[in-house]
C-alpha cells in the first residue's frame, strides 16, 4: 500500500530514525485525511491538528538534533476518549462530560507521549464505553470505513475505525467486556487486552473498576508490541497495577508456532453466524498447518460468564453513576441508562454469587492452561451488522450476542489478542482472539505474529 497513511508504525520508525520521513509531513497528510473523510467517519470527538503539528515540529527538531529516543517518536496516534488529558476536554462520550477539562493526563497518556507519539485527537466511542455498537447520539455515531451503512463495534470503536481508514497509525482502547477485541473484529485491526493490571488504568474514566483494562490497537502485532514496551509496567497511582517485570515484547514476533499448543473450547464453536464458524475451521487448519498442535476442550465454567458478567458490569457501573443517575437521567441515552439502571437492581446476594463464579472460571482456566499453552475462539459469533432504526434495541441485542464470548476473559483477568480472520460474504471483517494465561502477552503477540504472516488481511480502503 503506497499511502504512508495505512503504513505501520513498525515500516514508518526507521524512516522516521533515519531522517528519510518527516513527522510534520506524515502528521500533515493524516491531518488531511481526518478534515476530508471524518465528517464521514466521526472517528474523532476532539481533533487536535494544532497541538498535534506542534508535537510533531518538535519531535522532528530532535531527531534532526540527534535526539531520537525511540520507535514511537514522530509516530501519531489517537487517543480514546475517556483516558482523561491535561488541559483537553475529555468527554467520554457522553453529554454528562460534555465540558469536562481534567488537570492532569493518564499514566498510560504520559508513557505514550513521552515516548515521542504525536496525539491527533481524542477519538469517538461509545457512551460511557457502556456499548457494542458506535452509537453516539451526542458526538456523532462513528461508521465502519469497509461500508458506513455497518456500525465499526464498540466502545473503542472510533479507534478501530480511524485505524481501518487511514486516519491514525496507532490507538488506544479500554476493554471492560470486549470494547477493544469486539470493534477490532468489526474493522479488521489488531488489538490487545492486556491481562488485567498489566497497563495502568489510572486516569481512565472507569466502567467497571474489577474489570476495566487499558490496551493498544494497531494495524500489526509487531506494533501492538512496541506500544505494550511502552504502556505496560508498575503504576503506584493505580491500585490494581501489578509490580512485575516487562519484557521486551518485540523480541519473539519471528519465532514461528510449531510445538504450540493451543486448546479449543466447544464453547467457542456454539451460537456462531454460518460465515464465523466457517472461517474459523479454515483458521484451525491454518493454525494446524503452521505447526500449531490442536485440541479441543469442553470448559463448562465458561457458561458462568453471562450471568457474571451481567451482574458485575451493571453492578460496579451504576454504583460508580448511582448519584449522576439520580440528578442528571436525562444526561443518559436511553439504552444507557437502562444498562446503569439494571445495575441498581443487582443486590448484593447476586454480586457475590457472580464474584464467586469468577473464581471457578479462574480456577478452571488455571487448569485447562496446565495443558495448553493458549485457547483460540472468534472475537464475537456475529458477523457485522448494519445499523438499525432502532439503535437502543440493537444495542442491547449486540451486547447480548457478544458478551458471553468476550466477557470470559475480562471476569478472569486473562490477556487476549483480537486478530483479523478473513472476510466474509459481504466482504467485511471477521475476527478471532488468541486467549493466554496470566502475563502470557510475549507468547500471544508471537502467535499473533507468525498468523499475521500467513494470513494477513490485506487493507484495501484508500478512503470512503
Amino acid at each position: 500500500m503506497t499511502d504512508i497513511a495505512f503504513w505501520t508504525a513498525t515500516e514508518l520508525g526507521p524512516l522516521i530514525k533515519s531522517r528519510q520521513l518527516s513527522p510534520v509531513e506524515l502528521t500533515k497528510h493524516i491531518l488531511n485525511r481526518i478534515d476530508k473523510i471524518d465528517s464521514i467517519l466521526r472517528t474523532y470527538i476532539t481533533p487536535l491538528p494544532e497541538l498535534a503539528l506542534q508535537q510533531a515540529r518538535e519531535a522532528e527538531d530532535d531527531i534532526m538534533h540527534g535526539k531520537y529516543i525511540g520507535p514511537l517518536h514522530g509516530i501519531p496516534i489517537g487517543i480514546k476518549d475517556n483516558y482523561v488529558t491535561k488541559g483537553i476536554r475529555t468527554t467520554v462520550g457522553s453529554k454528562l462530560f460534555a465540558n469536562f477539562i481534567p488537570e492532569e493526563s493518564a499514566t498510560t497518556v504520559k508513557k505514550l507521549l513521552g515516548a515521542g507519539a504525536i496525539m491527533l485527537g481524542k477519538q469517538n466511542m461509545h457512551e460511557l464505553a457502556a456499548g457494542s455498537t458506535g452509537t453516539n447520539p451526542f458526538f456523532g455515531t462513528t461508521r465502519n470505513p469497509w461500508n458506513t451503512d455497518y456500525m465499526p463495534g464498540g466502545s473503542s470503536g472510533g479507534g478501530t475505525a480511524s485505524l481501518a481508514d487511514g486516519l491514525a497509525t496507532l490507538a488506544t482502547g479500554t476493554d471492560t467486556f470486549g470494547s477493544i477485541r469486539l470493534p477490532a473484529a468489526m474493522c479488521g485491526v489488531y488489538g490487545l487486552k492486556p491481562t488485567y493490571g498489566l497497563v495502568s488504568t489510572y486516569g481512565v474514566i472507569p466502567s467497571a473498576w474489577s474489570l476495566d483494562t487499558a490496551g493498544p490497537m494497531a494495524r500489526s502485532v509487531s506494533d501492538l508490541a512496541l506500544m505494550l514496551n511502552y504502556m505496560a509496567g508498575f503504576d503506584a497511582n493505580d491500585p490494581a497495577s501489578l509490580k512485575v517485570a516487562v519484557p521486551n515484547y518485540t523480541e519473539n514476533l519471528n519465532k514461528g508456532i510449531r510445538g504450540v499448543k493451543i486448546g479449543i473450547p466447544s464453547y467457542y464453536l456454539e451460537r456462531l453466524d454460518s460465515d464465523v464458524e466457517k472461517l474459523f475451521l479454515h483458521a484451525i487448519s491454518i493454525l494446524r498447518s503452521l505447526g500449531a498442535e490442536i485440541k479441543e476442550l469442553v470448559i463448562p465454567e465458561l457458561a458462568m460468564a453471562t450471568f457474571a458478567g451481567y451482574a458485575t458490569v451493571t453492578g460496579e457501573a451504576s454504583a460508580f453513576h448511582y448519584d449522576w443517575l439520580q440528578k442528571y437521567p436525562k444526561d443518559y441515552s436511553e439504552d444507557i441508562r437502562t444498562f446503569f439502571l439494571a445495575g441498581t437492581l443487582t443486590g448484593t446476594p447476586q454480586y457475590v454469587r457472580a464474584q464467586q463464579a469468577r473464581r471457578k472460571m479462574v480456577k478452571a482456566l488455571d487448569q485447562v492452561f496446565q495443558d495448553v499453552d493458549i485457547l483460540v475462539g472468534p472475537t464475537i459469533p456475529i458477523t457485522t451488522p448494519a445499523f438499525s432504526d432502532s439503535w437502543i434495541e440493537q444495542n442491547l441485542e449486540v451486547v447480548k450476542r457478544c458478551l458471553p464470548f468476550t466477557s470470559p476473559i475480562n471476569l478472569t483477568g486473562l490477556p487476549s489478542l483480537a486478530v483479523p480472520m478473513g472476510l466474509d460474504k459481504r466482504g467485511l471483517p471477521v475476527g478471532m482472539q488468541l486467549i493466554g494465561n496470566h502475563l502470557s502477552e510475549k507468547l500471544l503477540l508471537q502467535i499473533g505474529s507468525a498468523w499475521e504472516n500467513n494470513e494477513p488481511l490485506t487493507m484495501t480502503l484508500q478512503g470512503t
